[in-house]
């Protein structure tokens, strides 16, 4: 990865708008990598007809995305920073309409072929993406910046998408709506291998670290293992919490499934503000991360326990809006901690934190169902408070001041000892 320049803080702060104007083949990847499982979520039930399959039986194979995610991204995170990022990106994205046209075949294994390929290639497709983001802005204000309006235009396409898709699928269903994610990706395949900001990021990338090396260096960064931790226990909370939402409103609050669109609009929404507007604050440094990371983490504890516990639906409502803001403001700054302060370990931190929050998708499931197995709401609330509240007692690790004279010794700038 490219140096990060702290004495650089102290110049302009180079604008949103020319960011995303640098930045625009990126986040169009970006944005297009979460079509192939939206488009599975969102025609979940005709999808399993078509294939001869029981709904419950089609629902777990999408699980087979989030067991190769986790194989993958570790696997393969000390060679994301090896690889050639455009290339990365470009062949991700061919791959990713392969998977999506072997899925409009119908058949079982096509299915299983497809959940496993996105999986696979979105485990490395996006760490590439953000390596992309701060290695065009080395700077250190910048470069988390430009991480987080990956992460920002990624919330708010999960809002948008759903709508979307639906309307692409009028053309031939859930087939048509994956033929056209499988044409767009190949057309933004093509505007990567184009990209100048793709290019920058290859050419001007520092010798990678040998693959034991940097499992071997990560391990000794505390504060980035703290980083990824906290990642894992988040997702854990969050994706446990949206396991359940739209059962918990139908059962507490009588909420029909097109009511409950709105729901998840909110909660949507509110995740990308917080996750865009966290982006801009995080540009400080020191102890505003600190700050930031336990008001979001606590904000969030109190409000998923706000959410499964009121009978009053104005309060789950305002709790909902609190949760996914809250929980976006720990991404935002997680995400800019490490491209302040991972150096050469940029790539590989950001792979494994995916890693991690595609095992929470999952641990969050199983915690949300034996919470509500065991208590009700109540125990959902408890088992889902419990992952944030372990987290903030990791902040003052993750958020640790750089220790002056230690030196990242293939960039050359300070970084946080470990």
């Amino acid at each position: 990865m490219p140096s990060i320049d702290p004495a650089a803080d102290s110049l302009p702060r180079t604008p949103d708008r020319v960011i995303v104007r640098a930045l625009w083949p990126v986040l169009l990847a970006a944005v297009i990598s979460l079509f192939p499982f939206t488009i599975y979520s969102t025609f979940l039930v005709p999808l399993a007809e078509t294939s001869g399959q029981e709904v419950s039986v089609a629902g777990v194979l999408r699980g087979l995305g989030g067991i190769a995610a986790v194989l993958v991204g570790v696997a393969a995170a000390p060679l994301v920073a090896r690889l050639s990022a455009r290339h990365t990106t470009a062949a991700g994205l061919v791959l990713l309409a392969v998977s999506g046209l072997v899925a409009t075949i119908g058949t079982l294994p096509a299915l299983v072929l497809f959940c496993l390929g996105t999986g696979a290639v979105t485990a490395v497709l996006t760490p590439t993406l953000l390596r992309i983001a701060v290695a065009t802005y080395p700077r250190r204000g910048d470069s988390g910046r430009a991480a987080t309006i990956v992460t920002a235009t990624q919330s708010l396409a999960a809002v948008l998408a759903a709508p979307l898709i639906g309307a692409v699928g009028l053309w031939r269903g859930w087939q048509g709506a994956l033929w056209v994610t499988a044409g767009a990706a190949v057309l933004i395949a093509a505007l990567a291998l184009r990209s100048s900001a793709a290019a920058a990021a290859t050419t001007s990338a520092m010798p990678a670290l040998g693959y034991v090396e940097s499992f071997r260096r990560l391990s000794r960064r505390r504060d980035l293992l703290a980083v990824i931790a906290i990642a894992f226990l988040r997702t854990t909370s969050f994706m446990g919490y949206l396991a359940l939402l739209a059962a918990h409103y139908h059962q507490q609050f009588d909420l029909d499934p097109i009511a409950f669109t709105l729901v998840w609009t909110l909660s949507g929404a509110s995740f990308f503000a917080g996750n865009f507007l966290a982006g801009r604050w995080a540009r400080g440094r020191g102890v505003r991360h600190r700050r930031l990371l336990w008001v979001g983490l606590v904000g969030a504890a109190i409000a998923v326990a706000a959410v499964f516990t009121t009978d009053l639906l104005v309060v789950a409502l305002v709790a909902t809006a609190v949760m996914g803001f809250s929980h976006a403001v720990v991404a935002a700054i997680l995400t800019t901690l490490i491209a302040g302060s991972a150096g050469e370990l940029t790539a590989p931190t950001y792979s494994i934190s995916a890693a991690g929050m595609s095992l929470g998708v999952f641990t969050g499931a199983v915690a949300a169902g034996l919470g509500l197995h065991w208590g009700g709401g109540p125990g959902m609330a408890l088992a889902l408070s419990l992952p944030t509240l372990f987290a903030a007692a990791l902040v003052p690790a993750a958020a640790r001041p750089p220790q002056i004279g230690t030196r990242d010794r293939r960039a050359g700038s300070p970084t946080r000892g470990g």
